[in-house]
């Protein structure tokens, strides 16, 4: 049995408010908050070919900003913990000079992924719906981390620069509409003639997307991941295309798919060596959490669970039961939710999903002591952990102890200063512990990452006006305003 069929996906808003947004993206230059044109990168220089590496480098760093501030995202440490970890399992088999990525996964059930000079990769959380395993999921991570590899993105550009010049502006709009929006023709119309060029020039073209199978079959082989993963996605995206009539799904819109090219992949993956490939049980747990996140209701997730758990064995079974109790959860039954995850943890009592989810449950009950002490234990035997250091924040919260939730939210904002939600819950906690400085801080960083540089600067001054000019912190502030006001004044 499919949880993807199981489930009736409920209505996900946040793509139908990103318009307005995306519009002025795409038809205007990419601006700071006072309508001043924001620096920008330039064609040609070091590195050859239209596109330089210090180009592709500048415009990953927009599209995040942009991502920061028009797309919602999954900001569980759960799903993001294994996210990270699948693309680092691949990253070593990838033919890349640098291969520090930065990674989003966009909140919408659709199947979408994609990636941007940069190294900037993303994925829908629709995509663990639709992936029905961990190879299936690696497929298509893989493939975009080979576009990324034969800078698929750059050469497209060079061959559409006679043929339909883009602004960088509007083809920054034209990556942000592809990733986390609908893209199809329908939109296209709509936006205007500047949109229909920047999604021309993201459709990837046959010979790339062959040569984005070819190395892709390569990462995953490399990787000790079954390269059998990727056809059998590719069938699985077909058939949602022919489910879905004229709707096309997203990623098919700039990854162009035909079934010749389906035969061709499963033919290149029956090449390589048969062997025992085993999902991580990762994988399973996350997906049966963004299950019950995109379910119509908690009550519908509960029953689709309870009926799971009754035909699933092994990895299955297991996820079966953890989906279950995030359901409970969510429905507001934690003293069951609490009882299915000991349950799990007695199999497994290490596995720090369970715990932190169980801490969870604890906190539902207001057993704020027994979550943290807990939640303390779990972080000893994994020191900075991220997903363990954010749950025990919100229990220090919770609990009223807002001067160690703030250091914990500290250690997690130097061990990922580029997520903003961290620096944003850090401006919350530093509130609540009466730290004025350190509101504007977390607030102005929060604000860089965001690409608005004027709020950043207006809370910089602040911080340095409440800080005596002795204080240590006070050259920290003024280091940090001075960098800040000189990226400002380049942007004017």
């Amino acid at each position: 049995m499919e949880f993807i069929r199981a489930f009736r996906v409920r209505h996900w808003p946040g793509t139908t408010t990103l318009w307005p947004l995306l519009l002025g993206l795409l038809l205007l230059p990419v601006t700071t908050a006072t309508g001043k044109e924001a620096p920008l990168p330039t064609f040609g220089g070091t590195g050859g070919g239209l596109i330089s590496d210090q180009m592709e480098q500048q415009i990953g760093q927009q599209v995040l900003r942009s991502i920061r501030r028009s797309a919602d995202q999954v900001t569980d440490p759960l799903v993001n913990d294994y996210m990270e970890s699948i693309v680092y399992q691949l990253v070593p088999s990838v033919p890349l000079k640098d291969r520090q990525m930065s990674i989003v996964v966009i909140d919408s059930p659709a199947i979408n992924a994609f990636a941007v000079p940069g190294n900037v990769i993303g994925v829908n959380g629709g995509l663990f719906l639709n992936a029905r395993t961990e190879q299936q999921f690696a497929s298509v991570v893989a493939h975009e981390l080979a576009h990324l590899s034969q800078r698929h993105f750059a050469r497209r550009m060079e061959q559409q620069e006679t043929s339909a010049p883009l602004t960088i502006g509007g083809m920054i709009a034209g990556i942000i509409l592809s990733a986390v929006t609908k893209s199809d023709a329908g939109i296209a119309a709509i936006m205007g003639t500047q949109a229909l060029a920047a999604q021309n020039m993201l459709k990837y073209s046959r010979a790339n997307e062959q040569e984005a199978d070819r190395v892709g079959l390569e990462i995953l082989a490399e990787s000790g991941m079954d390269p059998r993963g990727m056809p059998e996605m590719f069938e699985i995206m077909m058939r949602q295309n022919r489910m879905q009539g004229n709707r096309m799904p997203e990623y098919l819109s700039t990854h162009p798919l035909t079934q010749s090219r389906v035969s061709d992949t499963r033919s290149r993956a029956e090449q390589f060596p048969v062997r025992g490939f085993e999902d991580a049980l990762e994988y399973h747990l996350v997906r049966a959490r963004l299950q019950v996140h995109y379910a119509r209701s908690p009550v519908d997730a509960v029953n689709v669970f309870n009926d799971y758990v009754k035909t699933e064995e092994g990895h299955e079974m297991a996820a079966a039961r953890y989906g279950l109790a995030v359901a409970l959860l969510a429905a507001g039954r934690a003293e069951e939710a609490e009882e299915k995850l000991r349950e799990l943890l007695e199999h497994n009592p290490m596995r720090i999903t369970y715990q932190v989810t169980l801490a969870e449950a604890l906190l539902h009950q207001d057993r704020m002591d027994d979550a943290r002490e807990m939640l303390r234990t779990a972080l000893r035997r994994n020191p900075d952990n991220r997903a363990i250091t954010s749950m025990l924040a919100r229990a220090e919260l919770e609990a009223d102890n807002a001067p160690r939730a703030v250091d914990h939210l500290r250690n997690l904002t130097r061990q990922y200063p580029g997520k903003e939600h961290f620096w944003l819950r850090l401006a919350e906690a530093e509130g609540q512990a009466r730290d004025i400085v350190g509101v504007h801080r977390a607030r102005a960083e929060y604000d860089i990452l965001t690409g608005d540089l004027e709020a950043a600067e207006r809370q910089l001054r602040q911080a340095q006006e409440k800080v005596p000019p002795d204080a240590p912190a006070r050259q920290i502030i003024t280091e940090r305003l001075s960098q800040v006001s000189e990226a400002l004044a380049r942007s004017r």
